[in-house]
């Protein structure tokens, strides 16, 4: 089969990127090409494919404007101090007995403040793991406390680029997904502490009883934790006074919190994400000049370039930023967004998405957004392309009215956007557990990103069974007033591109 023979091509192109430790824009880029390749076997016009692509990448670039936004923020917070203040009062409170339910607390709160699993894990997670290991606990719960840790709020941060992508596809409700979100998430959350508080124990028990059995481990499963940036964590694992280091390099004053308690207020008021973050933006630009008495010119670099540190310790913890890190993600939106409308031209998934729909009618569309999202992950090898592949090729399981849209939206944050870290060869979870040198068995650890899709299929099952006896009760009652079952219609929402609604 055609559709088959080029997507497995494409997927072989992916994952040798992955494996070499490329970027894979080129390999989208070729992607581009296969997919127009089959096109033109299919007798599909050039033009039109063209022209669908355009469409589709013009569409998105409201997504793109916000996504420069988040990088123009994440350097300023890094350059005003308030990852630093949040970092070296934050870290003040971990102990022995309690470091892993911790950490996997402050890097949630981290997290869900600048809505990067990467920043999170290069900031508080780098720390909470070399304080772990100062401590002698278990690598491998302690990697993956941390890894879920990132992601949660990666799924429901206001300025997190993955929700904002799945608000502009869905055309949802950022506020109304996110109080969804945490409805969700809540029981997988609490039971994940729970798991994190438990493992505590044990290490506590393990070292009390003599055992060694926690720094055994933990100097057996760090040593086979090695990583590009095993450099960075060594330095990092070397510090010892987070507080009295952030103070040498910042002026840790109470007003270098505003702009993140800004981001929290406006967020609870539903105020539009984009003049959240240029509210943010703004009173960090104020805290730069005014409280660390940055000058104009190196202001505006960092804007661009990101913050860069003088301190290599403060450097290892704090670089990054700036409108540059968010090329990427800008541009695997942009080319995925064009498959979007090469794959509408040349209806290339049309047999799959009939696929999908009938497991949609088997199991929920729930479930088969779950099978979905898990086989897109595997394949694309990172978040931001598993949300769109799995978006488009889920489409037809759901109507176009509002809570149809917004039954997507939450599936997709449920399923795509956890399940892609889980899967060891993609860079949404080797990124974040390379830069704080965990192993990779931290995978089997990080109990957030499972126990959330699990908990969904579990009660969409639940429900399904539910409405089955309810209906077959009914019909037997009342036989007249039995309903066929009709399937919905394939959507096919990139056919024309976006279009956003009012009221975000």
């Amino acid at each position: 089969m055609l559709e088959a023979g080029t997507m497995l091509l494409f997927c072989a192109v992916l994952f040798a990127s992955v494996a070499l430790g490329w970027s894979i824009i080129p390999a989208l880029f070729v992607g581009v090409l296969l997919f127009m390749g089959y096109g033109l076997v299919r007798r599909c016009s050039l033009r039109a494919m063209a022209s669908r692509a355009a469409g589709s990448v013009r569409s998105a670039g409201t997504v793109v404007v916000a996504f420069v936004l988040i990088g123009v923020l994440t350097s300023l917070w890094r350059a005003s101090g308030t990852i630093a203040f949040i970092v070296a009062h934050s870290t003040a409170v971990i102990h022995a007995a309690t470091v892993i339910p911790l950490s996997f607390l402050l890097c949630s709160a981290m997290s869900v403040l600048v809505g990067s699993s990467f920043a999170s894990a290069a900031t508080m997670g780098t720390i909470c793991m070399s304080l772990g290991l100062s401590m002698q606990a278990n690598p491998v719960m302690l990697g993956g406390a941390i890894l879920a840790g990132v992601y949660v709020g990666d799924r429901c941060s206001p300025v997190s680029t993955s929700a904002l992508l799945v608000k502009q596809l869905t055309h949802t409700n950022l506020f109304n997904t996110i109080a969804r979100m945490l409805r969700t998430g809540a029981v997988p959350f609490v039971l994940s502490c729970v798991v994190y508080v438990a493992a505590a124990v044990v290490e506590w028990l393990c070292a009390s009883g003599g055992s060694g059995f926690g720094a055994a481990s933990a100097a057996a499963t760090a040593g086979s934790a090695g990583s590009a940036r095993a450099a960075v964590s060594t330095n990092a694992s070397s510090i010892t006074d987070i507080g009295g280091l952030f103070s040498s390099a910042f002026d840790l004053h109470w007003l270098t919190l505003v702009p993140a308690l800004l981001v929290i207020v406006l967020a609870l008021l539903r105020v539009d994400v984009r003049l959240l973050m240029l509210a943010s933006i703004a009173a960090s630009v104020a805290v730069c000049v005014g409280v660390q008495h940055m000058e104009w010119a190196e202001l505006l670099r960092l804007l661009i370039f990101g913050y860069h540190a003088q301190n290599p310790q403060v450097a290892a913890l704090l670089d990054g930023g700036g409108i540059l890190s968010m090329l990427t993600v800008m541009a695997t939106v942009c080319i995925s967004s064009a498959y979007a409308g090469i794959f509408a031209e040349t209806r290339m998934l049309a047999r799959l998405q009939q696929v999908i729909e009938m497991l949609g009618h088997r199991i929920g569309a729930c479930g088969a957004t779950m099978i979905t999202a898990t086989c897109a992950a595997a394949l694309a090898c990172n978040q931001t392309l598993t949300i769109m592949l799995t978006h488009q090729l889920c489409g037809g399981l759901y109507g176009d009215d509002e809570s149809e849209r917004s039954a997507q939206a939450i599936d997709l944050e449920d399923s795509a956007v956890v399940i892609a870290p889980l899967i060891p060869w993609s860079i949404a979870g080797a990124v974040p557990l390379a830069t704080i040198n965990a192993p990779t068995l931290s995978l089997a650890a990080a109990t957030f990103l499972y126990l959330l899709p699990l908990s969904r299929m579990l009660t969409s099952a639940v429900r399904r069974r539910s409405g089955f006896r309810t209906r077959h009760r009914s019909q037997n009652q009342n036989p007249g007033l039995a309903i066929p079952h009709r399937p919905k219609p394939m959507l096919h929402m990139f056919a024309h591109g976006f279009h956003p609604k009012s009221g975000d």
